[in-house]
């Protein structure tokens, strides 16, 4: 079985390489971080496991299906870290019906089934967070990637010590095409759900991120917002 947090969409994909993408997203609970400005508590503090649903691959894709109108379509997996999840059954079946299928990983715990994704993004934490980096854990997740899956590293920006870090590690994988995020400042909490964004402070932090890369000329990385804060807040389920 699967823990399942929320299923939810049709929307777009609000981050990464797939960005503006449709899709309906597949977000797990349960998570080995805990980092200190994480947006999705609901799907990694144990305290919300009463909240997780437990589901087989066959009722989570009858309810990718229901809200796809039966049409193949992006599923994003999410969570938490949907790493820890059995997910390979999900992957077979939904490609089956022409699916495809992105996962979104902070690279610490590698899987087999990774080679039956599409698309997976690498996304490991950096200092702001809290959590530590190991680099042997992340190199074990590119190497179950398989030839046809599409990596790409995306990392989260807070301050000039995230930037410097993501300069040093972006360094050591440069056949990885490369996502430059600023941090939410204000995300939503389980105590506070419908918490309000602060636009203009996020608006800053992209445009301290795009002018840093600019000064440097490190011309490698593409800077993108959190396109679903921008359009809908910090609403949950879209």
């Amino acid at each position: 079985m699967i823990a399942i947090s929320e299923i939810f969409g049709p929307t777009i994909q609000g981050e990464g390489a797939l960005i503006g993408m449709p899709t309906v997203f597949v977000r797990t609970g349960g998570c080995d971080f805990r980092c200190s400005w994480c947006d999705t508590r609901y799907a990694v503090d144990p305290a919300f496991r009463a909240d997780w649903q437990p589901m087989d691959a066959e009722a989570i894709l009858a309810e990718i299906n229901r809200l796809s109108g039966g049409e193949p379509i992006l599923v994003t997996l999410s969570g938490g870290n949907p790493a820890l999840q059995p997910l390979e059954p999900l992957l077979l079946l939904g490609q089956l019906q022409g699916h495809r299928f992105a996962m979104e990983t902070q690279g610490s715990k590698a899987q087999p089934w990774f080679d039956a994704l599409d698309y997976l993004t690498l996304s490991p934490k950096p200092p702001s967070s809290g959590m530590p980096f190991r680099q042997d854990r992340f190199d074990a997740c590119l190497a179950a990637a398989g030839a046809e899956t599409q990596v790409s590293l995306k990392l989260v920006i807070v301050d000039e010590a995230d930037y410097q870090w993501a300069r040093a590690l972006a360094a050591n994988y440069p056949q990885l095409q490369l996502f430059l995020q600023p941090c939410n400042p204000t995300p939503a909490t389980p105590e506070q759900p419908a918490r309000e964004a602060d636009t203009q402070a996020l608006n800053a932090q992209l445009r301290w991120l795009v002018e840093r890369i600019a000064a440097d000329r490190w011309y490698r990385p593409r800077v993108l917002p959190q396109l679903h804060v921008l359009i809908w807040n910090n609403e949950r389920g879209v």
